[in-house]
């Protein structure tokens, strides 16, 4: 399985953008997915997670209210929607697929995508 990330991008505080994950090789029926991020310095932390059905999703406090997971109906695919981007959102955002239903530990993740940089200036 592999899975690309694509929609990063530099924007201003305040502006929203859409990360897209794209899952190839074999179907993700049945996998959780969810996004991780990585500041310049920082270790790598969980953003947020969605069940196989997208039924359930699971945020970090940081970003919830403000970020929506989801897939579509194909299941190949997910979504992060990030609102109200502040300045402490840049990193380099990860998708990631696991067999089972979803989590929220790196430990548990099976596949992982190269990441795509999302920068937020002043």
């Amino acid at each position: 399985v592999h899975v690309v990330e694509s929609g990063g991008g530099l924007v201003q505080a305040g502006d929203s953008l859409r990360l897209s994950c794209v899952a190839s090789g074999s179907t993700l029926s049945g996998h959780g997915m969810g996004w991780f991020r990585q500041a310049p310095g920082k270790a790598r932390e969980f953003v947020a997670a969605i069940s196989w059905s997208g039924g359930d999703a699971l945020y970090a406090d940081s970003v919830k209210g403000r970020f929506t997971i989801s897939r579509a109906k194909d299941e190949n695919t997910m979504y992060l929607q990030m609102l109200s981007l502040k300045l402490e959102d840049t990193a380099v955002y990860y998708c990631a697929a696991r067999r089972g239903d979803y989590a929220r530990y790196e430990g548990d993740f099976d596949y992982w995508g190269q990441g795509t940089q999302v920068t937020v200036s002043s």
